[in-house]
């Protein structure tokens, strides 16, 4: 075994790129946040069956139908795992396997930055759909379909996939999903993200760096704007965390400025935030972006 020790140089230099998720509810605008971001450097992973909000955007987008579709674009994206046996999906005979239709993968995403993957929800569709056909779904004993097991195996998978693509090397990936207000057993209310399973939304956090909620808040004289909330602990109960440590609490829904941030600024001295004062950024009224908004 040889030890390949790093330098903080050849950190700096082999940058990885930002790895995040950004939740939001339904229509508040996540899928267009693709204007923010420059259409010559981003690819769309596209699971939504279409993106109708952004229909003008001059970028270049990929339809992903199955969860098969979803696993071998991660493969060719993140490049193969040479921890997985032969047999294990992202191992060394997966990638050589789609390098038989696509011989340079590298060469085929070099102009992309930024992967946008719309969404994470979707994803978590379409495993589930998949899982169920799996013959490890089925119990032996009954021969009917193991729920446990279902829902086993979709977090096995999602949390593979995830990771998968958290190691891109050199871009930039970001999920979007829905977030939703559910009520506990207590009746409470709370923020929660939408997909199936808890096991991906719990792990999500330790998989990627920049976890943001895109919601709709309400300035001093009473106008709504939408805001990227990036901090944890927030007033408002949001998901939300930020590992490079440069973000305030309510950041502008600009995703460009904002990977332009964390790569640019410096890291804050308090890595936590108030409760009592966020800081609250100049209302924008609520508008979707067009072919004209500009970056």
């Amino acid at each position: 075994m040889s030890l390949n020790f790093v330098s903080a140089d050849q950190r700096l230099a082999n940058h990885s790129g930002i790895k995040g998720i950004i939740f939001g509810p339904a229509k508040i605008g996540k899928t267009s946040l693709l204007w923010t971001l420059d259409p010559a450097s981003t690819l769309a992973l596209d699971l939504e069956a279409g993106m109708l909000s952004v229909q003008g955007w001059p970028g270049a987008s990929i339809e992903i139908k199955t969860w098969q579709d979803a696993q071998n674009i991660a493969c060719l994206l993140g490049g193969p795992n040479p921890a997985l046996r032969s047999e294990q999906t992202y191992s060394q005979a997966h990638y050589d396997h789609l390098c038989q239709s696509y011989p340079d993968p590298q060469q085929m995403f070099a102009a992309y930055q930024t992967i946008f993957i719309d969404s994470i929800t979707v994803a978590g569709r379409l495993c589930m759909q998949w899982a169920q056909g799996q013959p490890e779904a089925i119990s032996e004993k009954s021969g009917k379909q193991d729920l446990r097991a279902v829902y086993g195996l979709l977090g096995r998978e999602m949390v593979a996939w995830l990771t998968q693509l958290q190691h891109t090397k050199g871009k930039n990936v970001w999920f979007v999903g829905l977030l939703d207000q559910e009520k506990d057993d207590f009746g409470r209310l709370s923020w929660q993200p939408q997909m199936d399973g808890k096991a991906t939304a719990n792990a999500l956090p330790g998989i990627v760096d920049q976890v943001v909620s895109m919601v709709e808040l309400t300035a001093d004289d009473g106008q709504p704007y939408r805001a990227f909330i990036c901090g944890r602990p927030n007033s408002w109960g949001f998901p939300a965390g930020d590992r490079s440590g440069k973000l305030d609490m309510v950041e502008e829904p600009h995703l460009g400025r904002l990977m332009e941030k964390i790569k640019t600024a410096q890291p804050k001295r308090n890595f936590g935030y108030s409760l009592e004062q966020p800081p609250t950024p100049q209302a924008q009224p609520l508008q979707t972006p067009t072919e004209d908004t500009p970056f």
